[in-house]
């Protein structure tokens, strides 16, 4: 396993990504893809939503989102209709979905360090490593953190935000 800054650095989400972003955008792209697709299909209030119109809707490649939704679909996050009037939709309510879990799902380990993975590769230095110790922190930390919001948290923060005449986005 792979730490979560070394797959990123490796992660294959489509040459169109790097041609409509620079590179220090393409972190945060890449981690929030999970949660991007999820709250563009919360969005929908009825149906399903095609896949198609959330990677164009969010600029992410199509291809990346398809490999993303195999393992939501797999853990009941998400539930897909084929055909004409096909796309996905929400097994449960915004409450029970934290962003930690959808990011586990969707990314693998939040792990900033290889030593911290779930399976980790054996370091032999792990018994003396002086570091070790804060980067178990920052696993807490970030761990905590993500499962700590839910989806209904973004989107009553998105609501306040508007409500208050915050711009959402840059266009």
């Amino acid at each position: 396993m792979d730490s979560l800054i070394n797959r990123i650095d490796r992660k294959q989400v489509g040459s169109d990504l790097t041609a409509k972003h620079g590179v220090d955008q393409i972190f945060q792209i890449v981690i929030s893809g999970g949660i991007q697709l999820i709250l563009v299909i919360l969005d929908q209030t009825d149906g399903y939503i095609p896949l198609k119109d959330t990677a164009a809707r969010q600029e992410i490649s199509e291809k990346y989102l398809e490999a993303i939704v195999k393992s939501l679909v797999k853990e009941r996050y998400l539930q897909g209709l084929r055909g004409k009037s096909g796309g996905y939709r929400l097994t449960k309510a915004p409450e029970e979905y934290t962003v930690g879990s959808i990011l586990r799902l969707s990314e693998g380990s939040l792990a900033p360090v290889a030593c911290l993975e779930q399976n980790p590769v054996e370091c032999r230095r792990m018994a003396e490593c002086r570091t070790l110790p804060m980067w178990r922190k920052l696993n807490t930390m970030i761990n905590d953190y993500f499962d700590g919001i839910t989806l209904a948290d973004l989107v009553n923060n998105v609501s306040a935000m508007a409500l208050a005449g915050i711009k959402l986005d840059n266009k």
